[in-house]
């Protein structure tokens, strides 16, 4: 898997709308989805280069697919 670091977590909710998501609720943490999957984004900044890995792959996204919308 190649090393992705940790990003802001309104970096990571603009590649995510990117992608086909949009927000669904925002509280402690935002919640999107494209219809099918849903997302849940920490306000952390930066979120953690374990949990964006995370998020990543319940978005059915690769890692590259993800940096490309970066």
């Amino acid at each position: 898997m190649p090393k992705l670091p940790g990003i802001p977590h309104k970096r990571a909710v603009k590649a995510f709308e990117k992608a086909g998501y949009w927000i669904a609720r925002q509280g402690k943490h935002i919640t999107m989805t494209n219809g099918i999957r849903i997302l849940t984004i920490p306000r952390a900044n930066p979120i953690t280069a374990f949990t964006m890995g995370g998020i990543i792959k319940d978005s059915g996204l690769t890692v590259e697919e993800f940096k490309k919308l970066l």
